[in-house]
């Protein structure tokens, strides 16, 4: 069975995807478990820097050939996708550069006499294996900030994009192979809603990433196995305060950018208004 990418612009048919069946899902799942479960095929950090640093090379070498295919899949103009490029192409590099901010710390000792002449002290590891499921609205950006800080710490990262969306992530998945990264840290799950459920809530999963309705999100929080850790992202109120002496002629225009951009689906998109009773 595909999956039919169209565009929202006018509706035509960019590309049929295989979507993927349980047994695939499954696949995806053990491997990942597996592998982080081997510590002797873990990635050490200068080659986790090496794979992002050249990573960002390649993406800022196609910035127009990402630009097109966020544009065109996720029906965002031309210039605002570019925008989303460079912030996703910003964001591989942030975490490339935070590789190295990955330290634990000493514990201060000889505060009792049973502590005397004792160490101790912490240091981080990756958590294991990371499943994140992503939104519409920005899909190369969000793939970006779902999947390549599990990819800078060394955990294994599945990705369920967005039906709508899955291009971009894809596009990302193999840019990242082109790097140097082996194709089983970071997969791109193509499914339908009820085996990314399977996929999120498995017990073998130790981090979930979650961008999308607050409704769906809640619901998987709800089935997550005990242990799990996660983040959920639901977008937010976004109010703005109008005060008496603001410049209106200034502020309007503003005011109708950030209501109406990307036809109000972005998580900080203006969504009501205080404005002092004397305007």
């Amino acid at each position: 069975m595909n999956l039919k990418v169209t565009s929202p612009f006018d509706g035509h048919l960019i590309k049929k995807i295989p979507l993927m069946d349980e047994n695939q899902i499954e696949e995806l799942l053990a491997t990942a478990h597996s592998l982080f479960n081997d510590r002797s095929k873990w990635l050490p950090k200068h080659q986790r820097i090496e794979i992002l640093e050249k990573t960002a090379k390649i993406m800022s070498g196609r910035v127009e050939e990402l630009t097109k295919i966020a544009a065109e899949e996720g029906g965002k103009p031309y210039a605002d996708s570019k925008v989303e490029v460079l912030r996703a192409i910003n964001g591989v590099k942030l975490a490339a550069e935070h590789i190295g901010q990955i330290k634990g710390g000493e514990i201060p000792m000889g505060l009792t006499k049973a502590s005397e002449n004792r160490m101790a002290f912490t240091f981080r590891e990756p958590i294991g294996v990371v499943v994140s499921i992503s939104a519409f609205n920005h899909p190369l950006n969000l793939a970006v900030h779902q999947t390549v800080p599990a990819i800078a710490v060394g955990a294994p990262v599945i990705i369920k994009p967005a039906s709508s969306t899955p291009l971009s992530a894809l596009n990302l998945a193999e840019i990242l192979y082109e790097a140097g990264l082996p194709k089983d840290w970071c997969r791109v799950a193509v499914c339908k809603s009820n085996l990314a459920e399977k996929l999120a809530t498995d017990k073998r999963v130790n981090y979930f990433s979650f961008i999308g309705s607050a409704k769906i999100g809640w619901y998987l929080q709800s089935k997550l196995s005990p242990g799990t850790r996660s983040a959920l992202e639901h977008g937010g109120v976004a109010p703005v305060i109008v005060e008496k002496d603001a410049d209106i002629e200034r502020a309007l225009p503003m005011l109708v950018k950030g209501g109406f951009y990307h036809a109000g689906q972005v998580c900080v998109s203006v969504q009501k208004a205080f404005v002092h009773e004397d305007i």
